[in-house]
């Protein structure tokens, strides 16, 4: 017996074109004759419940949804209350709302976006750079002019925000992009990554040191020519290796003479008799030979300072021992001045503040050890005196001479003016330095009549330094470190540190106060670091640069 399917079983036969039987779990069947044209019938429409009729949630969406166009209530997001007594919150937003929370929460560039490495450049003297198409098409070319100038400016005492800018700017006047700088202490990191060329990546250690302000100078003329356009990269390249061959701009003999000329100066300028300044002049030149020697010898700075502090203690202490008219802590304070590393304090936080922790903390490391050299010559001096059985020194209880105002102002011109020779300043910054210089003794003399105190004074008149010296620099085409660190030398403490190691070594029941000082003496070093910087960012923005970015800015 034949089985009967399922429309014979429920007794409604599949007519021709009907669809099949669907499956289980399909759609519904559409029939065709429910098809016209192409497209289904129109839905039936089902009476909807009233608001009242719903729970409170959907009761606000379909009265909202079912809100006329007129209903300006529903349709611009208020909240409202029907007639019906309920209270609808509206499914869509005010458009005035999502347009104010779209301007405070939509940024135009993604936070997750690189931010482009020319603007580093912003505040610095080089912004804004001049790119210089008619250039070589040879990437690594430029990479290697930019890593020999990166190099030079180190070695020469830059700071580390400093070299990167220079690098930056050149790269990107010489038609470089896409290059990343990465700066470690003495290394020198460039990586140059096109999303379209050949990569490069180049790193330079930097071994050596030497003090050359004029060179720095120099190279920051021949970023400023580059970023300002018309010089090519080999032009820039032949002027970077006539520079690094240049002779200094004092031989070495009048080098030492400023080393002298300064320790006399500066002893006279805390109160020490004129023999004294002739001591300390005697053991200043003993000490520019033994720097010469050790560097010759290939002896470690270290060593070499605690050796030079030895001789200007020592040296000291004999005269005072033979009876001679001197105090033995004002000599010494005159022969240690230009041993602190003031410059390099200087650039340690100068390199904290703008974002170069490990290089900071590689400077103040090495400043630290120069610090602990000089005071382990000092020690070293008097224990072999005490030793010896010599005269003890009273160091609280200092004669000084009052020389008259206008001495003194002569003194400071002259000490930094040698200073900046010590330093191989450019010739044409001797005097704006001094001038400088004389200007932070004046503010000086105001602090100290208002009664500030010991610490706050020398950075108040570092930062008055700092900021001369910015202007000064932007109007000199020069760096500011150049002109800032020999003209804050006067303010350095070195009779307190004379003082502090004194009563370390020879008055063991007041060590704490002794060690007190010492710190107070670091800490004075920091301020003054500290302050040159701050004048430095104060003045930024009254900068040539600076003017010209606002000009740019207002322009588009």
């Amino acid at each position: 017996m034949a089985q009967l399917n399922n429309d014979q079983f429920s007794g409604n036969p599949r007519g021709a074109g009907d669809d099949p039987d669907p499956a289980v779990g399909a759609l519904p069947r559409i029939s065709t004759s429910e098809i016209k044209m192409g497209q289904l019938a129109e839905p039936e429409h089902h009476e909807e419940p009233t608001a009242s009729e719903l729970p409170l949630n959907t009761a606000v969406s379909a009265s909202v949804a079912a809100a006329p166009a007129s209903d300006p209530e529903s349709r611009t997001g208020r909240v409202h209350t029907t007639d019906e007594g309920i209270t609808l919150v509206p499914t869509r937003a005010n458009p005035v709302a999502r347009s104010l929370l779209a301007k405070m929460w939509i940024s135009t560039s993604p936070p997750t976006q690189a931010l482009d490495i020319v603007d580093r450049l912003q505040g610095t003297p080089y912004a804004n750079p001049t790119v210089n198409k008619d250039q070589d098409a040879s990437a690594r070319r430029t990479l290697e002019f930019a890593l020999d100038l990166g190099e030079t400016l180190i070695r020469y005492g830059a700071g580390a925000l400093e070299v990167e800018t220079s690098i930056i700017a050149v790269t990107a006047a010489l038609g470089l992009s896409y290059l990343d700088v990465d700066i470690t202490n003495q290394s020198l990191h460039l990586n140059y990554s096109p999303p379209d060329a050949e990569s490069y990546s180049i790193l330079r250690v930097v071994r050596s040191s030497t003090a050359n302000y004029a060179g720095l100078v120099l190279v920051h003329q021949l970023v400023s020519d580059i970023i300002a356009g018309g010089v090519s990269r080999s032009e820039s390249a032949k002027r970077l290796k006539a520079i690094m061959r240049k002779p200094k701009p004092f031989p070495r003999w009048i080098v030492a003479s400023g080393n002298a000329v300064f320790a006399a100066a500066f002893v006279l300028f805390i109160g020490g008799s004129w023999l004294g300044a002739l001591v300390a002049m005697g053991s200043s030149s003993i000490v520019s030979q033994i720097g010469r020697y050790g560097a010759r010898w290939r002896v470690p700075a270290f060593f070499t300072i605690a050796a030079s502090t030895f001789v200007v203690t020592g040296i000291a202490l004999v005269s005072y021992e033979l009876h001679a008219p001197i105090d033995p802590a004002l000599v010494v304070s005159g022969g240690i001045l230009l041993l602190l590393p003031s410059g390099r304090f200087v650039s340690a936080l100068q390199d904290a503040i703008n974002g170069f922790p490990v290089t900071s903390v590689g400077r103040l490391f090495s400043a630290g050890l120069t610090y602990t050299a000089i005071v382990s010559g000092i020690s070293t001096a008097l224990v072999i005196s005490s030793v010896l059985g010599w005269d003890s020194v009273d160091v609280h209880q200092i004669d000084k001479i009052a020389y008259p105002a206008w001495l003194l102002v002569i003194l400071v011109a002259v000490a930094i003016i040698a200073g900046a020779v010590t330093e191989q300043s450019s010739v044409k910054l001797l005097l704006p330095t001094a001038g400088i210089a004389v200007g932070g003794y004046l503010i000086q003399l105001l602090c100290e009549y208002i009664g500030l105190g010991v610490r706050a004074t020398p950075a108040v008149v570092a930062t008055v330094i700092g900021f001369a010296a910015r202007f000064a620099a932007d109007k000199l085409h020069s760096p500011q470190l150049v002109i800032a660190a020999p003209a804050v030398m006067f303010l350095l403490p070195g009779l307190m540190i004379f003082r502090a190691m004194y009563s370390i070594v020879f008055d063991s029941s007041d060590m704490s106060s002794g060690l007190v000082e010492m710190f107070n003496a670091f800490a004075i070093m920091l301020s003054i670091a500290g302050g040159v910087v701050f004048g430095d960012t104060l003045c930024r923005p009254l900068t040539s640069s600076a003017r010209r970015e606002r000009r740019l800015i207002r322009r588009r």
